[in-house]
């Protein structure tokens, strides 16, 4: 789908005084990125906190005005979470056919009631929520179309911006919550990630392939008693008995590789009560069967094949010699779909490549799979060819302690930058 050859073949006739223009642009937007990232981290913005998102989309919604992009929000009442931020700017002097969409999100997993809520700076790094999953790609895209307008490059382009608000917890069902963000991907000639960014040893990585997710639920009832009566034929073996054979059989049987399968939740005994944000409750004694069993987890997996093969498999499991008094039933919820490797990805990753040389930096390496979670961008994959890991390079995503490298905000935003242009 993308002309690849001509990218390569014309790269080279770039007018340099442009490129030393971006570069020396974002180089200079260096400190002013860094303030922006504490500002926006500092606002919480769990997926739950509605007005957290809203807030760091009212942050980030006058930067892509002042750059010329024509924005609004979409509320996400009907899934039960904030907004979109969606941008738009079409310059007068293009004639691409179609836009180069730049995604991110609003939201962290850091909701309010969380302990880690302030960013803090340690020389050339910095932690905080989200510090690099991933407000600082957003203000690495930032950065990287404010060295285009620099240039005045901008406006040979055009570009749409779309930053989802329910990304670490999207709301239900998915074809609601991402309705316009898939028409956003099919409009587009090429999707671009800013999520966090990966870096080993000396090399930096980009993401042509990430394994989507599905949710599962097992329930398991037994017959409740006394504990005295267990194994009889009255009162068989009990739920949580029926609930560890079936989990480990799924342990030996289930995995493959490009696949994980993780247990994450378990609740047994009576009256169990899962709640949607990860709590619940449960009674039990320890002389009383129990009735009722609960486990809760996820698959991650590389294609839809996969997919459609693992649930077989736990179905399976499920529905066989069930333990005497017990029976057991599981049910799937879709989350991310994956975002499965492809000729075009992988010519995208070879563009970036070329964009990086124009700045005088290190070529990419192409990311494992196993090593990159599940994201909007899977999303829209199946209809336009996507790259991800352009964002700030950080660890610990996702836990207390999350670090963003500053240095690795203007050199990933160079990339960014010369890459949407060569694009156009």
């Amino acid at each position: 789908m993308l002309l690849l050859v001509a990218f390569l073949t014309f790269a080279s006739l770039w007018a340099q005084p442009n490129t030393a223009t971006v570069l020396s642009a974002i180089d200079r937007d260096a400190d002013r990125s860094i303030a922006l990232l504490e500002k926006l981290v500092n606002l919480n913005s769990g997926s739950y906190n509605i007005e957290g998102v809203k807030a760091v989309a009212a942050v980030v919604e006058p930067e892509l005005k002042a750059l010329g992009f024509a924005t609004r929000t979409i509320p996400l009442d009907e899934v039960k979470r904030s907004v979109h931020l969606y941008g738009e700017r079409k310059g007068r002097a293009t004639k691409m056919a179609k836009p180069v969409l730049l995604i991110g999100h609003l939201d962290t997993v850091f909701e309010k009631t969380s302990p880690f809520q302030k960013f803090e700076r340690k020389g050339t790094q910095a932690t905080g929520p989200g510090v690099s999953d991933m407000k600082g790609g957003i203000v690495v895209m930032l950065s990287a179309l404010k060295g285009l307008q620099a240039a005045g490059l901008l406006e040979e382009l055009w570009i749409t911006v779309f930053l989802t608000g329910d990304e670490e917890d999207s709301g239900d069902p998915l074809a609601v919550t991402r309705r316009d963000f898939i028409v956003a991907g099919q409009a587009a000639k090429a999707a671009l990630c800013f999520e966090t960014g990966v870096r080993r040893g000396n090399l930096d990585y980009a993401t042509t392939a990430r394994r989507g997710y599905v949710d599962w639920e097992l329930r398991v009832k037994g017959v409740a008693g006394h504990s005295g009566g267990i194994f009889s034929e009255k009162l068989g073996h009990g739920a949580i008995f029926e609930l560890s054979r079936i989990l480990n059989e799924m342990h030996e049987n289930v995995r493959e590789p490009n696949m994980t399968f993780n247990v994450g939740m378990v609740l047994g005994g009576n009256s169990v009560q899962p709640k949607e944000a990860g709590s619940g409750s449960v009674t039990g004694k320890v002389n009383i069967v129990p009735a009722e069993a609960m486990a809760r987890g996820e698959i991650r997996a590389l294609s839809l094949e996969q997919v459609a093969r693992i649930k077989d498999k736990m179905h399976g499991i499920v529905a066989s010699k069930n333990l005497p008094g017990t029976s057991a039933e599981i049910k799937f919820d879709d989350g991310f779909p994956p975002m499965s490797p492809t000729g075009g990805n992988k010519k995208l990753l070879a563009v970036l490549n070329e964009a990086s040389k124009l700045a005088g930096l290190p070529e990419l390496g192409e990311l494992d799979p196993m090593e990159r979670g599940a994201g909007d961008i899977s999303v829209i994959a199946p209809y336009v060819d996507s790259l991800s890991g352009l964002g700030a390079i950080g660890t610990g995503a996702h836990a207390i302690g999350e670090t963003v490298d500053l240095t690795s905000i203007p050199r990933q935003a160079k990339r960014a930058a010369l890459l949407v242009h060569l694009l156009k």
